[in-house]
């Protein structure tokens, strides 16, 4: 269980998917078991051999992903996972993680996974393996196919994209306030109070998948981000949003009838929100699919009109 509980957050650090990850690790193990008895005994070190392997499947993923993202309707971003609940609009919930098989910290992050997948695959694979992971670069050469100094070259060049993507985000305390604050003006309505959350330049991305209404394309400022949350919150009077962990940091989560139909991250850097990731494909929230009742509500609280809600310009469309 401990290899396995490796190679699954090896796999969704690569990948930014559950799902896949978990078929990284099938697939690792009947690779495994594949080997004969001698062949297995030969191997000195199966934890190594089990995370080359799986490696090597990521990026052999990776490097096709990028063409099943071409078909992907709207903004692919990575599957969130659940990092406990803190405090809800209802009364008191919490329960146990169902996501407590990935081990949460900065390189899942949201933030982190969205710019992980905007690098090579194979600055990917050798930042993950020697920056997150601890794997030596003549190690890591063996799963990339390259010297081992290329390989530090790799995630040297990952490293600098990555700091320059990434500034300095806000610690856990600051960062709760403006999911607090968010939340608040979501279910006020106020319109100045969300405007004065968001950065000037700040970016809403969303991913329905095509499986329902989303904003195809990032929505761009903080009058038109604050229109379309707002927006959305008009058309569904019933819609709950919840405080929740997601990803290892305090999100939000929307909810209508008990069901979890959405999940909304942020990033926060000197008291304002720069990023917002709204993830509503269904088949992206697993981690929270336990708590769904019987029977689902069948409309997705971002389902849209044909045209945008307002305020979102013409950067927001139906699919």
């Amino acid at each position: 269980m401990t290899e396995r509980r490796r190679l699954l957050n090896l796999g969704y650090r690569m990948l930014g998917s559950v799902q896949d990850a978990e078929d990284v690790v099938q697939e690792t193990y009947a690779r495994w078991y594949a080997l004969s008895e001698a062949e297995q005994e030969a191997i000195n070190a199966p934890l190594a051999w089990l995370t080359r392997v799986a490696s090597r499947i990521c990026l052999d993923h990776l490097a096709s992903a990028r063409v099943r993202r071409e078909r992907y309707t709207g903004e692919w971003l990575p599957e969130p996972v659940r990092s406990g609940a803190t405090w809800t609009s209802a009364d008191g919930e919490g329960g146990d993680d169902p996501a407590d098989r990935i081990t949460l910290d900065e390189s899942v992050s949201m933030g982190m996974l969205v710019v992980l997948d905007s690098i090579t695959p194979a600055e990917r694979v050798a930042f993950v393996l020697h920056d997150v992971f601890g794997m030596p670069f003549t190690e890591i050469a063996e799963t990339v196919g390259r010297t081992p100094a290329a390989c530090r070259q790799l995630a040297a060049s990952a490293r600098r994209r990555i700091a320059h993507r990434r500034p300095r985000r806000a610690e856990a305390p600051e960062h709760r306030r403006v999911v607090s604050a968010f939340r608040e003006a979501c279910e006020t309505g106020d319109l100045a109070a969300l405007v004065s959350l968001l950065d000037p330049g700040v970016e809403s991305r969303s991913d329905g998948g095509g499986k329902v209404r989303s904003a195809l394309r990032p929505i761009v400022g903080r009058d038109k981000v604050a229109r379309f949350f707002l927006g959305l919150m008009r058309k569904e009077p019933g819609m709950e949003v919840v405080e929740d962990g997601v990803n290892g940091a305090p999100a939000l989560t929307v909810r209508i009838a008990g069901t979890t139909m959405a999940a909304l991250t942020m990033d926060v850097r000197d008291g304002l929100i720069t990023d917002l990731w709204l993830v509503v494909n269904p088949d992206k929230l697993h981690a929270w699919a336990e708590e769904a009742p019987t029977e689902a509500p069948t409309e997705s609280p971002t389902e849209a009109p044909t045209e945008a809600p307002v305020g979102a310009g013409d950067t927001a469309d139906g699919p």
